[in-house]
């Protein structure tokens, strides 16, 4: 007698980092990724979570955000500034939920424990499934775009501020071309969502602000740059090219 399936099976070469302080926990979600046909890759503090994140290059990280060593915050903030893995956190059953959704705008979802493995089982398909999908880089209308203060080279994917090269990831690519091809228009958060993520419901739009963000930081939209992205609020974000925005002052 063969016991049903009630969640998906990942591919075998998926590989999935568990960042757990929990030795039990973390077996734990080892074992419904190896159910499930995936690689459960363990590390038990923060800094050696970062280490495997570098060195195995996991298709989603399940992210503890109580760790020795070094924070799952800190941990969920490097990961970001380098990638847009997906990433699960987990989450101490009397954790601030007010404090959960204010710190987790940079993960894909949350689940607190303690948590039933299916569930788990179903948010790491649906993570998986949600980053296949994600939506495609597609050339822009010109080979390079400049602006006075940023210079992309869209076959290359190099971006440079004041002639400095600046990593970005994928998502923060395309949300850049994004907003470079709809120069002076309001982009809801909708819109955002689907061009950019390809997903205008799966996702929720605190990850959009947090994309956003980080994109301003990187790309120095701050200070007397700062309203080169607009944000409108209620709706979404307007781009105004730097020429553009110094010429009508």
């Amino acid at each position: 007698m063969t016991t049903a399936v009630t969640t998906d099976q990942v591919a075998a070469t998926t590989r999935v980092l568990i960042i757990e302080g929990d030795p039990s926990i973390a077996e734990a979600v080892r074992r419904v990724v190896v159910k499930q046909n995936g690689t459960g890759v363990v590390a038990n503090d923060g800094r050696n979570g970062l280490r495997n994140f570098f060195d195995e290059r996991p298709d989603l990280v399940v992210l503890d955000v109580s760790l020795p060593e070094m924070n799952g915050w800190d941990v969920l903030d490097r990961i970001r500034d380098l990638s847009d893995v997906p990433v699960l956190v987990l989450t101490a059953h009397d954790f601030d939920p007010e404090q959960v959704d204010g710190r987790t705008d940079g993960a894909d979802d949350y689940l607190t424990k303690p948590f039933g493995v299916l569930e788990l089982g179903e948010r790491i398909q649906a993570l998986l499934r949600r980053s296949r999908t994600a939506a495609p880089v597609v050339a822009a209308p010109s080979d390079v775009y400049r602006d006075g203060k940023i210079e992309v080279d869209w076959p290359a994917r190099e971006v440079r501020v004041d002639d400095e090269v600046v990593g970005l990831t994928k998502l923060e690519f395309l949300l850049l071309q994004t907003f470079v091809r709809h120069p002076g228009q309001a982009l809801s958060t909708q819109q955002l969502l689907e061009q950019v993520w390809n997903d205008p419901f799966g996702i929720g739009p605190e990850r959009v602000k947090f994309t956003v963000l980080r994109l301003r930081r990187k790309l120095g939209w701050q200070d007397e740059y700062k309203d080169v992205l607009e944000s409108i609020r209620g709706y979404g974000y307007r781009y105004t090219p730097v020429g553009a925005r110094t010429t009508a002052q």
